[in-house]
This record gives C-alpha cells, sequence and structure tokens, in this order.
C-alpha cells in the first residue's frame, strides 16, 4: 500500500527547502526536504529496526560514517527520449524527467550529460539512443561514457565522440552497445580509451568501462579503511571484489590475497590492479570458489555482494570455513538481517556496525558489519 501527502498542516523543524527543482517528481532523492542529521538518525533507525525485525540484536552503537552530502555521486545513468532529451525517471512512472540540474552528482558529470544532448541531436536518427551511462574520478579529470542505442556503427559513433570531446575534453573513452530487437546488449564500437584513473586511499586503481565502483567518490576512502584497517595476517579473502577496491588495500598487510570476481566488465582490471601485489585475481563466481575452498583457512574474508545478499549456501559454507573475521559490506539491510541471523546464530558475534551514507538525499544506505568468530 502507498499513500501520497496532500497537504502539510504543521512542518516539522527538522524539514528543509530541497535543493534539487526536480524535487518530487524525479525518482531520486527522496530525502531532500529533510536535513542531514536527521536524515542519518532516521537511517540508524531503518537500519536497527530491519536488523532487528530479521531476528538479528543490533549493537547498542550503530557508527555512522557520513560525508559532504552534496555532489558526491561519480557515476549517474540517464534516460534519453526520442528529441534526445536527457534525465532521469520519474517517481511515478518510466517517462524523462528532463535534467536541467542534479546536485547530488558530480558537476562535469551534468556538463557532460548536456553536452552530450547537444551533439548527439545530430545522430540521434542514425544511433536511436535511448541510454548514457556516466562515470568519472573524484578529481573530475577523467569521464568515461556508454551510449546504448537501437542500432548505430562505429562510424557513427567515432563522430558523436569526437564532436563530444570538444565541448568535454575530460572525456577520455566512450563505447557504444547496441540493444537488438530481443533486448539483448551487444558491445557495437568504442573510442578512446577503455578504462580510466582512479586514485583512493593511496593507491590508483584501473576502472574499465561498465565495471562496478563505490558511488560516492567524498566516501570511498573512509569506506575502504573502515573494512580494512587493523586486519592483518597470512592470507584474505576478498569475494565479489570489483576493480580491487578492497583487495589492493589488503595486499599491503596480508602475505596473501585472493580476489574473486565473476563480471567481464572487472576482471581484466581487477588483474591490473593487482599485479606486483601479494595479490591473486580469480575469475570466478564466489559460491563456485567457496564449494572448492571450503578446506582452506583464511584470516579474514571481506564480502559485498549484491542486492541479492550471500543467500544459505554461501553462508553455510562461509561457517565450514570459519574464518576468524568477516567484514560484510551492505548496500541491503533486508538481505544482511538474513544472512546475519544465520552466521551469528552459529559460529559469529557482531563486533561493530557502521552505518555509511553512501546515498545522501536518499532511502538507501551502506552498512559494514565486522564479525569475530565465536
Amino acid at each position: 500500500f502507498r499513500s501520497e501527502v496532500d497537504e502539510i498542516l504543521e512542518q516539522a523543524v527538522e524539514r528543509s527547502a530541497p535543493e534539487c527543482r526536480h524535487f518530487g517528481a524525479c525518482g531520486g532523492g527522496q530525502y531532500q526536504h529533510m536535513d542531514a542529521k536527521t536524515q542519518l538518525t532516521m537511517k540508524q533507525a531503518i537500519l536497527r529496526e530491519t536488523l532487528e525485525r530479521g531476528g538479528v540484536q543490533a549493537p547498542v552503537d550503530i557508527d555512522v560514517l557520513a560525508g559532504e552530502p552534496w555532489y558526491y555521486r561519480n557515476r549517474i545513468r540517464l534516460a534519453v527520449d526520442s528529441s534526445c532529451c536527457l534525465g532521469y525517471r520519474s517517481r511515478r512512472s518510466h517517462s524523462i524527467v528532463a535534467m536541467e540540474e542534479c546536485p547530488i552528482a558530480a558537476p562535469l558529470l551534468v556538463s557532460a550529460a548536456k553536452a552530450f544532448a547537444e551533439v548527439a541531436r545530430a545522430q540521434q536518427r542514425m544511433l536511436r539512443i535511448n541510454e548514457v551511462t556516466l562515470f568519472c574520478n573524484t578529481e573530475e579529470t577523467q569521464l568515461l561514457a556508454s551510449v546504448t542505442a537501437k542500432s548505430g556503427d562505429g562510424v557513427q559513433f567515432a563522430a558523436l565522440a569526437h564532436a563530444w570531446v570538444e565541448r568535454v575534453p575530460q572525456l577520455v573513452g566512450a563505447e557504444l552497445l547496441v540493444e537488438d530487437r530481443g533486448g539483448e546488449i551487444k558491445h557495437g564500437a568504442a573510442w578512446g580509451a577503455g578504462s580510466l584513473s582512479y586514485q583512493a586511499a593511496g593507491i590508483t586503481y584501473r576502472v574499465d568501462h561498465g565495471a562496478f565502483f563505490q558511488v560516492n567518490r567524498w566516501l570511498v576512502d573512509p569506506l575502504v579503511k573502515r573494512v580494512t584497517a587493523g586486519e592483518t595476517g597470512g592470507t584474505a579473502w576478498d569475494l565479489y571484489a570489483g576493480v580491487g577496491l578492497f583487495a589492493r588495500q589488503l595486499t599491503q598487510s596480508f602475505e596473501r590475497v585472493i580476489a574473486v570476481e565473476p563480471a567481464p566488465t572487472a576482471t581484466r582490471a581487477l588483474e591490473h590492479n593487482l599485479r606486483g601485489s601479494s595479490g591473486e585475481a580469480l575469475t570466478a563466481q564466489t559460491l563456485a570458489f567457496l564449494r572448492r575452498s571450503s578446506r582452506e583457512y583464511p584470516d579474514l574474508i571481506v564480502l559485498d555482494p549484491p542486492r541479492t545478499g550471500l543467500g544459505a549456501e554461501t553462508t553455510s559454507l562461509l561457517m565450514t570455513i570459519a574464518a576468524p573475521t568477516l567484514v560484510y559490506v551492505s548496500c541491503d539491510p533486508a538481505t544482511l538481517a538474513r544472512d546475519l541471523k544465520v552466521l551469528v546464530g552459529e559460529n559469529y558475534e557482531i563486533e561493530s556496525v557502521t552505518m555509511v551514507d553512501l546515498f545522501p538525499q536518499s532511502f538507501h544506505l551502506e552498512t559494514v558489519v565486522r564479525l569475530r568468530h565465536s
């Protein structure tokens, strides 16, 4: 059941004026009508309630890791209509809210989107563009773009990219993804570099087109430190490793680090980022890796699964392996609670819970849970 507010009879003192003119119509930025302190308090309460409703006793103190609440996003995905209007999906429908501004995104992403709309209109009939994804580094000195279209070839796309980079010199690489009639996405063409360089917690990472990377450019460094700081030993596993954000950091304090990642968009960069270190990249699904590694005994396992969480068999295998420390990085409190109920009910105790405000102005939140074997 969902309801809509008809009228505000008495305004709460915590209410604030939304920063973005698209608030309410746009599907993002749902918490902009609250001040930053109230957002954090509410997210702490939501996390605690979700854990306890899922059968997990949350600690008395839930830590909070927060940063600057504006202009934090390093990646945005925009829909494109037939007139090359770019914007986010509406809150109530699939219609597009034309983006005039976006105060949660890095300014480069907004200016690049507007420039793209200008250069793409001339080629829209040939390329039939329906989506654009933009990703930049923290300093906004490098930009990658992925353009999804119904049709198009390399010559057309190269012409678009050349016109685009004249307006946005930070654009280092772009790829064309072509969607066929069945909805399958295939690589169509590429222009420029296939990756950018991202400085995080003192290390330079290669991040390729489409590879997962944490979205909050102000909190990447603190998040890495919260996950890896103080952990040392012989062997560490980084499961769902992406491009190796945590794994590469762990190579500085562990004799051996195994990073497991199945996605082709991330595995090449993962291998590159671990080269010359104590880390080893494995291209595999986490579950398949655990099935064949259930008799190994790492000192630390870092888990950063997708929103679906770990699942029953993965948690069962983790209990069999019984590493002294687990660090679980979750983007969904409900699946986190489901998995923790199994882990804590058997072999582990919760040492700390941190609510990480990776997505200010929205209802989304990240959680870092450190567990010690009991």
